[in-house]
């Protein structure tokens, strides 16, 4: 059997659609991690996050994140020490948001703070620093990659 044009025009049109119906497939797929669900509510509040983040700047020497086999250390500046720090530590997977995790910050007296390695899964995290100490706000960020 040969093909004439009118068979051609017919298989082409059909392939055309089924890289269409694949294509909407795919892309109804894709998972789209936003960075907060709430981005209008905390565009508003982003001045204290650029407040924060001057005065962080200001102090000695910017929080740290270590890692070692079975934990990772978080160590405040020298001024932090002695002083009564609340706020929260978010790591932050950028790739995938079910890694993400916000824990208490909860330093001993050395403005230290011990954190289990098992309760992050392996991959590249931005640790955001928010704490305030005293009456002063304060916001910094580190990465660190635990593979």
């Amino acid at each position: 059997m040969t093909l004439n044009w009118g068979h051609k025009l017919t298989i082409f049109i059909c392939a055309f659609a089924g890289m269409i119906i694949l294509l909407v497939y795919k892309a109804t797929q894709t998972n789209f991690d936003l960075v907060s669900k709430e981005y209008y509510k905390d565009e508003l509040v982003y001045q204290q996050v650029i407040d924060g983040t001057a005065r962080a700047n200001n102090l000695s020497a910017k929080p740290s994140v270590s890692k070692n086999d079975s934990a990772i250390t978080l160590q405040m500046p020298e001024e932090m020490k002695g002083l009564a720090v609340t706020g929260n530590v978010w790591f932050y997977n950028a790739a995938d948001a079910k890694r993400d995790i916000k824990i208490p910050l909860a330093v001993n007296s050395t403005g230290q703070q011990q954190i289990s390695s098992r309760l992050l899964l392996p991959g590249k995290y931005t640790v955001k620093f928010n704490w305030t100490a005293g009456t002063h706000q304060y916001y910094s960020e580190a990465t660190i990659d635990l593979r």
